[in-house]
């Protein structure tokens, strides 16, 4: 029977669940990892690439930076050209005109495309060595870690699911859960360990903000609200409402059904959470 030949790998989001992980393979207190892959849509706030770079100043566990492009751009081409295709963020939806809050969302499928496989490429090329469509032997597994607390477990069932359906070959683990760690407890370990606060991973114009959340990076990160509201705006420019007829409705990223630059932000609000994203990826 052969020996098997077995990775080690970290989804890295860059946010308080997957830093943790990281450091606590840094401490020994998980499998070294061979890897951390960091799936990048160079659409993140400016604190994600700053925190990014001081893991990378650890020199733990090698960090592959690995991107399929800027996701807003390639968002706003597939919608103004005929030549791309369409990449989904979960926008809200309203019908022109309609009062109130938007009515619905759009599929997402900006994890997948810009996340999950840019992440499974980079293993079975740079990890495995694998040309194109090559097959994995049977005796090479891949132990692919993801930072999903225990306030979130139900991201772990899903990501699952997927795994033992399209991945044979992969072994997910979720060390957060089986220590039942809650993104506070998270926290809690980062403080003393990261000479700065670590925030939450997900694109400038990500949908799932909160209003806090949004008025942060207002305040915070100029550059990046700036940007955000460009994305929204492009969304509804008249060449992208003319050439993709996909969505019947306008599209927005603030759940009201607004302009983001003209939304009323409530403080006060929480943070909305990533319960719906079932890959795992952003958030953390």
């Amino acid at each position: 029977m052969p020996l098997l030949k077995e990775y080690h790998v970290l989804s890295l989001g860059a946010g308080v669940q997957s830093t943790t992980v990281y450091l606590l393979s840094l401490d020994s207190q998980l499998p070294l990892f061979d890897a951390a892959i960091f799936a990048d849509t160079q659409e993140e706030p400016e604190h994600v690439y700053r925190h990014l770079e001081w893991l990378q100043g650890l020199r733990g566990a090698p960090i592959y930076v690995r991107t399929r492009g800027k996701l807003g751009d390639d968002l706003l081409k597939g919608l103004n050209s005929t030549g791309q295709r369409f990449i989904s963020i979960p926008a809200y939806t309203k019908p022109d005109g309609l009062p109130g809050t938007a009515v619905g969302m759009t599929r997402r499928q900006c994890t997948k495309e810009y996340k999950t496989s840019i992440i499974d490429r980079t293993i079975r090329r740079e990890i495995l060595g694998l040309k194109w469509r090559q097959r994995w032997s049977s005796d090479v597994i891949v132990h692919n870690y993801f930072g999903i607390s225990a306030d979130e477990a139900g991201r772990a069932r899903r990501i699952e699911a997927v795994v033992r359906m399209h991945q044979p070959n992969y072994r997910p683990h979720f060390p957060l859960l089986d220590l039942n760690w809650t993104r506070a407890d998270c926290i809690r370990f980062l403080e003393g360990r990261v000479p700065h606060q670590v925030g939450r991973s997900a694109c400038v114009f990500c949908p799932f903000k909160s209003d806090a959340e949004w008025l942060r990076l207002k305040r915070h990160d100029p550059s990046g609200w700036a940007r955000a509201v460009e994305v929204d705006e492009g969304l509804r420019s008249p060449e992208a409402r003319k050439s993709n007829r996909k969505f019947d409705h306008a599209l927005y990223i603030h759940r009201s059904g607004r302009p983001l630059a003209e939304a009323d932000l409530n403080e006060r609000q929480g943070t909305l959470g990533f319960l719906a994203e079932c890959e795992g990826l952003c958030g953390v």
